[in-house]
């Protein structure tokens, strides 16, 4: 069973202005990511751990992510495949944060510069915006450009 989870996400989506829908989405903090705009933001989102429900795991993660409450209802938006194979499953709320809030995330640590023995710490995710639905498109990771569309559709019924 750990096993199975180990390739599971779980993550929300926080939007706000039905019908002109803006989506929050967070940026990877890091190297890696530092100059990756198009395509590299993301749901806040994180590892579902062993027997931890991916619900529950959702809200543990915006908490730790963005720091923000989550209140009302969650909508379930199911799960899309990321390219490496891992699975997320998503839920969406509404919701707000201040203006040009920084979210206080967790941090990891890995060795930076590459080879040089140096370990540095950097959070986990660096910026986090309201964009609207059509920049949210392009702005995040392909793979969980459906659960968009999935929010519309609820959003819509």
């Amino acid at each position: 069973m750990a096993a199975a989870r180990a390739k599971l996400s779980a993550g929300l989506i926080m939007y706000r202005g039905f019908p002109a829908l803006e989506v929050f989405l967070v940026h990877p903090g890091g190297p890696f990511f530092a100059k990756k705009d198009l395509g590299a933001w993301s749901i806040p989102k994180g590892l579902v751990e062993p027997d931890e429900e991916p619900r529950l795991a959702a809200l543990r993660e915006f908490s730790e992510e963005v720091g923000l409450p989550v209140t009302g209802e969650l909508l379930e938006l199911g799960s899309v495949t990321q390219k490496g194979g891992k699975r997320v499953s998503a839920w969406a709320f509404a919701g707000d944060a201040p203006a040009g809030y920084m979210p206080a995330s967790n941090s990891f640590e890995i060795e930076w510069p590459p080879r040089s023995g140096h370990m540095r710490s950097f959070p986990e995710v660096d910026r986090a915006e309201f964009f609207p639905v059509e920049l949210a498109r392009q702005k995040l990771i392909a793979a969980q450009v459906p659960l968009l569309d999935r929010l519309l559709e609820q959003l819509s019924r």
